[in-house]
């Protein structure tokens, strides 16, 4: 900029040492708390009232809190299962599945619910189709077994894919057990691990849309 002074009739330049020098960029801060809590899923899953302290837990996290769930598990209860999965994909929290030795039947499904996935060395996992008996009429238990069957079919896909391949999800429809160890674990996250990542950046928009509604 120039500026124009009418008694000389010519143009001058301001004085650059008037100009306020660059003092670099400031640092502005913002301490937030973060809570980290550690549950230990060991041993069979028990009926879902023994776990409320662990659904309140996930339910009432903030986003900048850390969950970790240890798992060494041989599965059990499905519907507790579902319940801790269906409030870890609810929570605001960011939570971290970590296999320490055994993921078995339901609780594999619960291991690839986490937003973070670690794997120890030396460790399984392992996916069959669900067992159950039925009683009542005939009818009825057809009823029931179509039911859960398609049941079980959808959560499967949901909560395994893309970890697990459509061919993977049909042989244990079928009744084939499906094993791996922690190189195959790791092999397979790898694998995935784009589509994770996109998935976990859409997570907490879904959070919110849920709570809104």
């Amino acid at each position: 900029m120039l500026d124009q002074s009418p008694a000389r009739g010519r143009e001058v330049e301001p004085d650059e040492d008037l100009a306020e020098p660059f003092g670099g960029l400031v640092r502005y801060e913002r301490h937030v708390p973060i809570h980290q809590v550690s549950y230990y899923l060991c041993g069979e899953l028990q009926a879902p009232q023994y776990y409320t302290e662990l659904f309140y837990t996930l339910r009432s996290a903030a986003e900048t809190d850390l969950i970790y769930l240890h798992i060494n598990s041989p599965g059990g209860d499905f519907n507790t299962g579902l319940q801790i999965i269906n409030n870890m994909l609810a929570s605001d929290a960011h939570v971290v599945t970590v296999l320490e030795a055994r993921a078995y039947s339901m609780a594999a499904f619960i291991f690839l619910s986490g937003d973070e996935l670690i794997v120890h060395d030396n460790c399984q996992l392992m996916f069959h189709t669900y067992s159950s008996s039925f009683a009542g009429k005939g009818s009825e238990q057809l009823a029931e077994v179509h039911a859960l069957g398609s049941w079980f079919e959808k959560v499967t896909t949901r909560l395994c894919t893309p970890f697990l391949s459509a061919t993977d999800i049909a042989h244990i429809l079928q009744g084939s057990d499906l094993w791996m160890d922690s190189d195959e674990i790791r092999r397979r996250l790898a694998r995935i691990k784009p589509s994770r990542a996109k998935a976990a950046t859409r997570r907490p928009a879904a959070r919110k849309a849920r709570a809104s509604a």
